[in-house]
C-alpha cells in the first residue's frame, strides 16, 4: 500500500474507533476470562462490548508424504467428536514456534525436522482476541504420543480427498482446519504456501 493509501486507511480507522470507557471483569477462567467494556461509539453514543480474553493458540499443519496427520476429539461445546489439526492454548510467555513443536508432539508423538510459520489469525474479532499461530511442519518423524491427563483423542493420517470429506460430512468443521486444509491444497498445486 502506498503511502498515502496508508495515511488515508489510518484516517479512516480513527473515524471508527471506540474509546473504552469502563471495563467490568464479569468471569476468570482457566483458559478464558469474560469482560464487559463501556465503549463511547464514534457518534458520540454509548455501548457495550462483551469480551472473551484467550491467551491465543498455535496450530499445526503436520504433512507427512501423502497425509496430513489429525486427531480425533470429543468437543463439549458441539456435543460430538471432531477431526481437527494438533493444537492447543499459549501457556504464558510461550513462544508459538516452540508451542507448535510441543503440541504435535504430544497430541500426534511426531518431532519434525522442518517447521515454518504459515500465519497468525484471530478466530471471532467480534468477541474474542484469540488468535491462532498457524504452522506447517514437515520431515517427521514417529515417536509416543503425550497428550494431556484430560485429553482423549486419537491421531489419524488422512488424505486431501479425505480431508474434503470430512469437512462435506461436517466431522471437520473447525475454521483452523479448514483453512489448513485450504493451504495444504495450494501447496499441493503451486508448491507454495
Amino acid at each position: 500500500m502506498s503511502d498515502i493509501g496508508s495515511k488515508n486507511r489510518e484516517a479512516s480507522d480513527k473515524l471508527l474507533e471506540e474509546t473504552t470507557l469502563s471495563s467490568q471483569s464479569i468471569f476468570e477462567g482457566k483458559i478464558i476470562s469474560l469482560q464487559v467494556d463501556t465503549v463511547k461509539l464514534p457518534d458520540g453514543q454509548t455501548a457495550s462490548r462483551e469480551v472473551v480474553r484467550h491467551p491465543g493458540a498455535v496450530a499445526v499443519l503436520a504433512l507427512k508424504g501423502d497425509t496430513m496427520l489429525a486427531v480425533n476429539q470429543y468437543r463439549q461445546p458441539l456435543g460430538r467428536c471432531e477431526v481437527e489439526i494438533p493444537a492447543g492454548k499459549l501457556e504464558r510467555g510461550e513462544d508459538p514456534l516452540e508451542a507448535a513443536k510441543r503440541e504435535l508432539q504430544e497430541e500426534t508423538g511426531y518431532t519434525c525436522g522442518s517447521i515454518r510459520k504459515l500465519h497468525s489469525f484471530y478466530t471471532s474479532p467480534g468477541f474474542a482476541d484469540e488468535i491462532i499461530h498457524l504452522y506447517l511442519a514437515e520431515d517427521l518423524v514417529s515417536g509416543d504420543m503425550n497428550p494431556d491427563e484430560d485429553e482423549f483423542i486419537e491421531m489419524m493420517e488422512i488424505t486431501l480427498e479425505e480431508a474434503y470429506s470430512l469437512i462435506q460430512e461436517e466431522r471437520i468443521s473447525d475454521a483452523k482446519t479448514i483453512l489448513a486444509v485450504y493451504a495444504w491444497n495450494m501447496y499441493k498445486l503451486t508448491g507454495k504456501i
